[in-house]
């Protein structure tokens, strides 16, 4: 029943296609394409070895940062922790996001994946925070730093890390919340990456202040990531159109259908991370045109937006009920 999905607007309840008041709901836009992509399907094993992997590491590293007193380390350590966390945040909304629709939710748990990919913006800021308050109190009275074990750790993280993004990178551009889980890995393939700058710099010149100035670089390449992803996933949950998405052209793209005079009550909004649904009311005073019209809609919306589910009522040319800020 996974797109058994029921339409209903303004307290209409339909058996059929049309009724009463000349209206028509298409149920359209319940197949998915090629470019589709799902999570849970397409990435659980990563997940698995990802988190399997980043465990281990952070052990690791963590002991290390407080054997040696490296800050960078112990910060890297500490937002590889928050890194475990998210993906498992991003694993658990994409399970979720494979729940069938039931009664209660009707389209199933998918904006789950949205929930995640929010909760895992959030926990990198407090990992952010976090890792620039210890590197201020550093900077205020440096320790020093055996700077060949920071080497070699940092120099591991970064294949664990790299190797982890490598296997969310493809779907980073179709899915925020694979996107989350990318971002994660890489920035900290980034910040192991300049770990291992510091410990040599330590080595050569001596200076234990370059350590906790690390950890404030690791924040900025952090903040510049996250930032993206909760911006996105703030629009997402609140039902904003998709970034990817011209919602003029679609309203044209509906008018230049056959016999359609206006569009009006025209809505996009995100249905998960990978999906987007979207409702219009259509008028066209020739009569309702058919179900090969609303197929052939669907088609075209499905096709050049990546519109997934489409459900539009047809109107016959009375003064419809204006609610929203684009029926003028």
């Amino acid at each position: 029943m996974a797109h058994d999905h029921a339409h209903s607007h303004d307290g209409h309840s339909h058996g059929g296609h049309a009724h009463a008041h000349g209206h028509d709901h298409g149920h359209a836009g319940h197949s998915h394409g090629p470019g589709h992509v799902h999570a849970p399907a397409d990435f659980g094993r990563a997940f698995a070895i990802g988190i399997t992997l980043n465990i281990l590491f952070v052990t690791a590293e963590a002991i290390a940062g407080l054997t040696t007193g490296s800050m960078a380390l112990l910060a890297d350590a500490g937002h590889n922790l928050s890194d475990v966390i998210g993906l498992l945040v991003a694993w658990g909304g994409a399970t979720l996001a494979k729940r069938p629709p039931s009664k209660r939710f009707t389209y199933g748990l998918r904006g789950s994946t949205i929930l995640a990919a929010m909760i895992n913006a959030l926990l990198l800021l407090v990992a952010i925070g976090a890792i620039a308050l210890e590197a201020v109190q550093r900077l205020a009275e440096p320790q020093p730093v055996a700077g060949v074990p920071v080497m070699i750790i940092a120099g591991i993280g970064i294949l664990v890390n790299g190797g982890t993004a490598m296997l969310f990178m493809s779907g980073r551009n179709h899915d925020l919340n694979i996107r989350g889980a990318y971002l994660h890995m890489a920035a900290d393939a980034a910040v192991s990456a300049g770990v291992v700058i510091a410990g040599a710099a330590i080595l050569l010149t001596g200076a234990a202040w370059i350590d906790p100035l690390v950890s404030v670089a690791i924040c900025f390449v952090i903040f510049w990531g996250t930032w993206g992803l909760l911006r996105d996933s703030v629009t997402m949950s609140l039902a904003g159109v998709p970034g990817e998405i011209d919602r003029d052209k679609v309203e044209v793209e509906l008018l230049i259908s056959p016999g359609v005079t206006r569009v009006h009550d025209l809505h996009i909004w995100p249905m998960s991370t990978t999906e987007v649904a979207l409702t219009a009311h259509i008028v066209i005073p020739s009569g309702h045109p058919g179900d090969a019209f609303l197929e052939e809609v669907r088609h075209r919306l499905k096709h050049r937006f990546g519109i997934d589910h489409v459900t539009i009522q047809i109107e016959t040319g009375h003064k419809p009920d204006c609610r929203d800020a684009h029926c003028a």
